[in-house]
């Protein structure tokens, strides 16, 4: 069982001007898709035509020779054909209620998880209590660490609306934990290879390169002080040459200085080395280059981590902190060393949160007043540190545990067959529930029938049994003023909601001229047309072709 892909191109590119987390996980899912996917055709969900010829092109690109659909905003009810649709983040709440034209039994819903922690994403998750959700939906977890999150902000929700309104009853949907992915094939590199980024990197043979990778930023990825406190006290500690290696990008001169003051203060005898992350050669030059990878994430914004894999998978022992996804991907003493991290218990924050739903921090300072209160074990660092750089037998055996690990757990060819099992779950579940779905005549309270939204605007409304007759003397001239009128702007920019030329010759030769009900125009119609062609006698009468005569 496969799914159509909600696709914008942005989502699935790390070539954009701002790259960021969700758009390498994007491009890496995609990837993997195209690469591993049973499916016998594509399909795609999308805003523009130009985006299904782009989807389209992309799969060509990887050498799929099925089929490919696309469903536009138009035509939003093909999407039950497909089944199930993913999208690449959690709020499907407004995609349910986007659904309900069609009846919420229709198709499937299947989003997932990235940053949990900003105003948007925890918004799109409270909303599924509310929304149209169903047993038939899911919305993927990358990691338990994350789940519990989203568990403890549904709940806190729920807790609301229960004192708020006394709900008793909650549909919830499907909520799995199945890891990002990675290409595991991209990360192994020959000795030649490494011999050159060595040289790249103008370090010697019994040089210890480690190396962290990701966005260089300390108040919203991972700060780095109480790395480079470890990697002096390492150095000191052994008497090893290190160069740390940060392969990323900063976002302006402020962070990039900021980094560079931090690191001549608090590892001086360590040599720096800045690498574009955003440049394919440079990021090679730092994964085959490095003998230890390290990552102390410390940020709320963080929900898996995928580079720890990345670093499993070209080998290298990891010194991670003992935060979020880490915690379900590294295997401490095993892969390499998860650092304890400490943070204040529940209770201490509200202030934090107040000035971030108030605005008085952007989210950014949010996530960087967050993280100033997070501590990573400096000394424990330190000490796994030292046990790496003094042992290249536990650096072999720590490397080529993680990798098996990350071939067999997390490359895609392991994550999407979990996908498909899941999206194939789910139209299970929809299969045996959604028949007894009980239907509400306004399935989309904020979005309802404009005409029954404002029932009491009108003198009267038009029915079957409305009498209606023509203005004019004969059916010839009363076409002839239609079609006059149909010409003008102010007429035809509603032509969406208008009967066609021929549709308008049967309605007003219908009766012969004499007057009947609603219905009675219509009648010559075929079936599939006549509800849409009978409201449109309303438009008839604002042009003064038809009028009411009871």
């Amino acid at each position: 069982m496969t799914a159509a892909i909600y696709y914008h191109p942005e989502a699935y590119t790390t070539s954009g001007p701002k790259l960021m987390g969700r758009n390498a996980a994007g491009e890496s899912f995609l990837r993997g898709f195209l690469a591993h996917s049973q499916a016998a055709e594509f399909w795609a969900q999308v805003q523009k035509p130009e985006h299904a010829q782009h989807f389209a092109r992309t799969v060509q690109a990887h050498g799929r020779p099925e089929p490919v659909k696309a469903v536009e905003k138009h035509q939003l009810g093909g999407l039950a054909q497909a089944g199930v649709v993913y999208y690449p983040g959690p709020g499907i709440g407004e995609h349910a209620f986007q659904r309900a034209a069609w009846g919420h039994g229709a198709w499937s819903l299947c989003g997932i998880t990235h940053t949990t922690s900003s105003a948007g994403a925890m918004d799109a998750l409270a909303e599924l209590i509310t929304a149209p959700v169903q047993p038939w939906d899911a919305v993927i977890c990358t990691s338990t660490a994350v789940k519990n999150n989203v568990e403890r902000l549904l709940q806190a929700q729920v807790d609301y609306l229960k004192d708020r309104l006394g709900v008793t009853r909650l549909v919830l949907p499907q909520m799995p934990v199945i890891p990002l992915g990675i290409h595991t094939q991209d990360f192994v590199f020959t000795g030649a290879q490494k011999a050159a980024a060595r040289q790249a990197l103008g370090v010697e043979a019994d040089t210890l390169v480690v190396l962290f990778m990701g966005r260089l930023s300390f108040h919203a990825k991972a700060h780095p002080l109480a790395m480079y406190q470890a990697l002096e006290a390492a150095a000191q500690a052994t008497g090893k040459s290190v160069v740390l290696v940060e392969c990323g990008w900063h976002a302006n001169d402020f962070i990039s200085k900021a980094y560079a003051d931090a690191a001549r203060l608090a590892c001086p005898s360590v040599r720096v080395v800045t690498l574009d992350g955003r440049k394919a050669d440079d990021r090679q030059t730092a994964w085959a280059g490095a003998d230890v990878f390290c990552s102390l994430s410390d940020n709320i914004q963080e929900t898996f981590g995928i580079v720890p894999i990345e670093a499993m998978a070209a080998g290298l022992p990891v010194v991670v902190s003992d935060w979020d996804g880490y915690k379900d991907t590294v295997r401490d003493g095993v892969d390499g060393f998860r650092i304890p991290t400490l943070m204040p218990g529940p209770g201490w924050g509200e202030d934090l949160a107040q000035r971030h739903a108030l605005e008085v921090d952007t989210y950014d300072m949010y996530c960087g007043h967050n993280c100033s209160l997070v501590a990573v074990d400096v000394q424990a660092t330190a000490q796994a540190l030292v046990r790496l750089f003094a042992s290249p037998a536990l650096r072999e055996q720590m490397g080529a545990a993680g990798q098996e690990r990350a071939r067999a757990v997390y490359d895609w060819a392991a994550i999407i067959p979990q996908y498909e099992a899941l999206w194939a779950q789910l139209t299970e579940i929809r299969a045996a529930q959604a028949p007894a779905l009980k239907a509400l005549p306004q399935p989309w309270p904020a979005r309802m029938d404009p005409f029954h939204a404002f029932a009491s605007y009108p003198t009267q409304f038009l029915t079957p049994q409305t009498v209606l007759a023509l203005v004019d003397a004969d059916a010839a001239t009363a076409l002839q003023r239609t079609l006059a009128y149909r010409q003008l702007a102010m007429v035809d920019f509603a032509k969406v909601v208008l009967p066609t030329e021929v549709e308008l010759r049967t309605v007003l030769a219908a009766t012969a001229g004499q007057p009947q009900p609603a219905a009675g125009w219509v009648a010559g119609l075929p079936a599939s047309r006549q509800a849409f062609v009978f409201r449109a006698l309303a438009w008839l009468v604002k042009l003064g072709v038809l009028k009411v005569l009871a």
